[in-house]
């Protein structure tokens, strides 16, 4: 397989434009450090709704993100609330399913409001639509320290109010105070740690990804496919196309809730998927690599981080906003951000805001509880061929399996006993 650079198709018509580090303000009302999906959708409401947003990245944009790249339904419900679901979707690369295989090659499509777009393509999006709400984005900035109300820049001491971040690009140092601080860092342990919220230094779960080209393919890969079996678990392998005859394929490991992650080569993991899955081999045998393969941690199930502090919020995959099972993140991480712009707008005073937004966390947790419990799948790959082999026979049970992309179908209920009861009879 060769390697070429990055095709323009790959890349954003813009760059999201980020004013010098000179024209960072001395204060603002909000610091939002981190402009991926979840930072970008607290800032473009917290600007829209009149209040002094900074927007900063570790990186300038555009840049790359380890990810599968697919929007799936709750990430169009979350695009469309931030507004920007029609600039979305005239760069995406329309879908029609997510084709389901099992170990035996049997497989089941299931329909749905679907799109797969570059995280380079969707983050520089989401962060000009902040930067047209009104946010003012610096780049590249990294994250230090949070300001304690003492001044001091340490955490050493939990209670004192965060009142503000020290920053860094390059040799300098920026001190900017904020009235409150959004961490939307992602799955790194150092931020979260710095602000004295991580609860769980080790990974819910690991991905690798690559892109390839390959026009020999794009008749025969049309679908959204997610592979399950015994040579990839606890995970799956997935081919998803992203439009121009690229492709976005890789592999996931998520052992599950308390369980150790296994020492694995995700290199080899990905050999065993492309033995495994025939139009996996076929895409990587005459295709061209698109950039290198990169890997990623992942965080899920809304497990192993605080999520606020007073005078800080922390969204998105920082606090385990990715889906166990599914590996999918970008809806529920712009919902987190969501959630915690919207309580800022309505509380009164700090205690409210994190009441607010514990509460609004809360109600999302059983969701994310129930795909951890479904998340047994990935280690189990043999129960793929058998949700597929019935639903192939059930058009009820078909459309409870589509429901999960809707999230109108409990996916925990495939693994409960009234559960299994429902699936031999319905």
């Amino acid at each position: 397989m060769h390697t070429r650079p990055l095709p323009p198709d790959v890349d954003a018509s813009a760059p999201a434009v980020a004013v010098p580090s000179s024209d960072l303000p001395a204060r603002c009302d909000v610091l939002v450090v981190g402009a991926g999906p979840a930072g970008c959708a607290v800032a473009t409401l917290l600007a829209r709704a009149g209040r002094e947003v900074v927007l900063v990245d570790a990186q300038a944009f555009p840049r790359d993100k380890t990810c599968g790249d697919g929007l799936i339904p709750d990430a169009h419900a979350a695009l469309a609330r931030l507004g920007v679901l029609e600039a979305v979707m005239a760069r995406a690369h329309r879908v029609e399913a997510v084709r389901c295989v099992g170990p035996s090659g049997n497989s089941i499509d299931l329909p749905g409001e679907l799109a797969v777009l570059p995280r380079r393509v969707l983050d520089e999006l989401l962060c000009r639509h902040a930067i047209a709400a009104g946010a003012r984005f610096v780049a590249p900035m990294r994250f230090e320290k949070p300001i304690l109300n003492d001044g001091v820049a340490t955490t050493a001491d939990v209670s004192p109010r965060v009142v503000g971040a020290w920053l860094r690009q390059g040799e300098r140092s920026f001190e900017i105070r904020a009235d409150w601080v959004i961490l939307a860092t992602g799955a790194a342990l150092v931020p979260l740690t710095a602000v004295d919220l991580c609860q769980r230094r080790s990974p819910s779960g690991i991905a690798l990804r690559g892109y390839v080209h390959n026009p020999a393919m794009a008749a025969q890969i049309r679908s959204m496919d997610v592979v399950w079996h015994r040579s990839l678990r606890p995970g799956y392998g997935w081919v998803f196309p992203v439009g121009g005859d690229v492709f976005n394929i890789g592999v996931g490991i998520l052992p599950g809730r308390g369980k150790p992650m296994p020492e694995v080569n995700l290199r080899s993991v990905l050999d065993a998927f492309t033995h495994c899955y025939a139009p996996a081999q076929a895409l990587m045998a005459g295709g061209t690599l698109v950039g290198d393969f990169k890997g990623a941690p992942l965080r899920c199930s809304l497990d192993g981080a605080g999520h606020s502090r007073t005078g800080l919020l922390a969204v998105g995959e920082a606090i385990g906003s990715t889906y166990a099972f599914t590996g999918e993140g970008i809806g529920k991480a712009m919902e987190t951000g969501i959630h915690a712009a919207e309580a800022i707008l309505a509380g009164a005073s700090d205690a409210e805001v994190r009441a607010d937004y514990d509460a609004r966390l809360a109600r999302l947790k059983p969701r994310f509880d129930l795909y951890e419990r479904a998340n047994r799948v990935n280690a189990q790959p043999w129960l793929t061929d058998l949700v597929i082999w019935r639903a192939r026979r059930s058009p009820r049970l078909h459309r409870r399996m589509a429901g999960l992309l809707n999230e109108t179908s409990n996916p925990g209920n495939l693994f409960s006993l009234k559960g299994w009861l429902r699936f031999f009879t319905e």
